[in-house]
């Protein structure tokens, strides 16, 4: 007998299966986009496959119409339950001028989008922790109930923007939450070749601030490690370092070759503990996900896609004059 876990999280049947449905449209805008860029429609890919569960379970515990978010080039399914749609994301993916992130200008992964308060992010690794903890540093100024939530691949946690941000965020008790998406790879290197400590988490002991690790390819174990941390930041207490362990399914990026750095065995076995697949077994045993609910959202999920690439494939690319917009002042 499956255990009801997400009722004690105060979630409901509808909010789970919501969850999931961004999980899994997360999981299938990124596979329209590696057969794009398959096809030399769309230069670049960076993917999100293997980590949705966390990226999703972590926004559903912010309050989605205050908190700010700065997340990082692998987070389509965090940008995505935060309110940018599929459209959004294949504009960006073609590069064209409707596309909110850059206008076009950027490469794919460079997320940024005013209305939804998602702080823009730059090609630089790790940039983006400062920037986060200055939005809470204003929150605190400015009293107001903000969190700043940031994400980052556990490669870059080794840069000096983690130390300081996190350091500066831990000594005048900002309203931040850094979250360091494990999925074992900086590129090419394992992390057994990054770092000496066991887990990302324990670096929290050094700011004197909380540090958690939990199984990112559980969504509710996500979704309870970011909200308790939200409850701390609103509660004046400070930041908290949480640490979400999975495994990337792809390739770093669809310019790299896996192969040379891992073996097929490797990802298969990493494939069984997928949290699309095993999230969705949970609501299976529950009688949440039935086939046909299934089959309904797979088909709704599609059209949608189809949908969003036929309209950015059609769009137009930006004005070349509109290369000299935002430059100086008009």
């Amino acid at each position: 007998m499956t255990i009801n876990r997400h009722e004690s999280l105060g979630l409901s049947d509808q909010d789970v299966l919501e969850l999931y449905r961004m999980m899994l449209l997360a999981r299938r805008v990124d596979e329209r986009m590696w057969l794009l860029n398959r096809a030399g429609k769309i230069p670049f890919v960076v993917s999100c496959q293997g980590q949705e569960a966390q990226q999703v379970g972590a926004a559903f515990a912010l309050d989605r119409e205050k908190d700010y978010t700065a997340p990082y080039y692998r987070d389509v399914g965090v940008v995505l339950a935060l309110g940018m749609t599929a459209r959004e994301l294949m504009l960006q993916a073609f590069a064209k001028a409707e596309d909110p992130n850059s206008g076009g200008r950027q490469m794919p992964g460079h997320f940024g989008a005013k209305k939804l308060r998602m702080l823009s992010g730059s090609s630089p690794v790790t940039t983006q922790v400062p920037h986060a903890v200055g939005i809470g540093l204003a929150a605190k100024i400015e009293k107001k109930d903000i969190v700043s939530f940031v994400t980052l691949g556990e490669g870059s946690s080794n840069q000096g923007d983690f130390h300081e941000g996190l350091n500066f965020a831990s000594v005048h008790k900002l309203p931040v939450i850094v979250m360091v998406e494990n999925n074992q790879y900086a590129i090419s290197i394992p992390l057994k070749k990054q770092v000496a400590c066991e887990k990302i988490s324990d670096r929290a002991l050094g700011y004197g601030i909380p540090g958690i690790t939990v199984d990112g390819n559980d969504p509710l174990a996500v979704y309870q490690a970011v909200k308790q941390a939200a409850d701390r930041a609103r509660a004046s207490e400070g930041p908290t370092l949480i640490e979400t362990v999975s495994y990337r399914l792809t390739p770093h990026s669809s310019d790299d070759d896996d192969s040379v750095y891992r073996n097929k065995e490797e990802v298969e076995e990493a494939k069984k503990k997928d949290g699309v697949l095993t999230f969705a077994q949970y609501l299976r045993d529950l009688n949440i996900l039935t086939d046909s609910v299934e089959s309904d959202l797979e088909q709704s999920l599609k059209e949608e896609i189809d949908q969003a690439t036929t309209y950015a494939e059609a769009a137009s690319y930006a004005e070349p004059k509109s290369i000299y917009h935002h430059v100086y002042g008009e």
